[in-house]
């Protein structure tokens, strides 16, 4: 991919649509194209955020490292921005992401990103947006995760015979 490419790829992605065109170009040459084969990790719970990835095409998977295991929580596919939420708040990162299938993505370092955050505030409200969305959902998933232990757990008590 070009560097007029990954410009015209980046002015197509709504996070990024109303930053000036020099602006944007300047992103894109500060962006690194990179490719992930099916499995391998863009980042790892835990680690520091460097990067966030946009992803350009394929599809990725956001895991959960808890005590019972790995959880896949969410798939983000093309124009999806991954690892920003680590960047944005300056903590490690809260979840690990893996390539589900073949990825490309630009890696786009963490002081061009902040720069750009904090010189377009229309790529702020944005990003928000999509952080609320994604808070929603994993709201939703949580409730009724919730819902359905509560139900088994009083499913197991009611089938257990009284002493």
């Amino acid at each position: 991919m070009s560097l007029q490419q990954e410009f015209e790829f980046l002015r197509r992605v709504p996070a990024f649509a109303e930053i000036e065109p020099a602006k944007l170009k300047l992103l894109a040459f500060m962006s690194e194209r990179v490719g992930f084969d099916d499995g391998k990790f863009l980042c790892h719970q835990g680690d520091q955020a460097d990067a966030a990835y946009l992803i350009i095409e394929g599809e990725a998977d956001i895991i959960l490292e808890g005590p019972g295991g790995p959880v896949i929580v969410a798939t983000l596919g093309a124009n999806d921005i991954v690892g920003e939420m680590a960047i944005l708040g300056d903590v490690p990162r809260n979840a690990s992401v893996r390539a589900k299938g073949r990825l490309v993505a630009l890696r786009i370092a963490k002081e061009p990103f902040m720069r750009m955050v904090r010189e377009f505030p229309s790529m702020a409200v944005s990003i928000m947006q999509e952080l609320a969305h994604r808070l929603d959902s994993t709201n939703n998933q949580l409730r009724t995760a919730t819902f359905e232990v509560r139900r088994l757990s009083q499913s197991a008590e009611a089938a257990t015979p009284a002493e």
